[in-house]
């Protein structure tokens, strides 16, 4: 290998035989799947972001090439309309075209690798319970406890009691 230093090298001829040798326990397999997928949607989102700041990048762009018509009529016909709807005003007074398109030279997709590193073997190697988070079905119903609706009405119905001294009430 061109340019690799010895401690790379034997590095990475450690660590494959290292996975070769030891087999991943059901707690470590279920964080790659977990983590693969958390990834994926990172991806998905930065991706969306991305189109969404170019889109919006470009309709401020729209807004100040309508601005600079709508100045100009101003002016030619001396009247005063306003040059951006208040949506747009926010937009070119807090973001600015410029300062979008800056925010997306400075970051590029996939700029932060990620490195499947060995996870300790945690749980006694096994998996942990299912977490609808990750996008896991629990297995199982819910268990929800409510009361019947005809005892409901039955119990907050309030009872007269007559001649009876309020000491007794209380006590039963």
């Amino acid at each position: 290998m061109a340019g690799a230093t010895i401690t790379d090298s034997s590095f990475f001829i450690s660590h494959l035989s290292f996975r070769n040798i030891m087999a991943l326990t059901a707690y470590q397999t279920q964080f790659k799947r977990r983590m693969k997928r958390a990834i994926r949607l990172r991806a998905k989102a930065d991706q969306k972001a991305r189109r969404y700041t170019k889109l919006l990048s470009d309709a401020i762009g729209a807004a100040e090439d309508a601005a600079m018509q709508m100045n100009a009529l101003n002016q030619i016909y001396n009247v005063d309309v306003s040059t951006y709807t208040l949506l747009t005003q926010a937009l070119h007074a807090n973001s600015g075209q410029e300062v979008l398109e800056d925010h997306l030279a400075q970051s590029t997709p996939g700029e932060e690798v990620v490195l499947f590193n060995q996870v300790p073997d945690g749980n006694g190697g096994r998996e942990l319970p299912a977490n609808p988070l990750f996008g896991e079905l629990v297995a199982g119903t819910p268990i929800v406890v409510q009361p019947p609706l005809a005892a409901t009405v039955v119990e907050s119905v309030p009872q007269v009691l007559e001649n009876v001294p309020a000491a007794a009430a209380v006590n039963e």
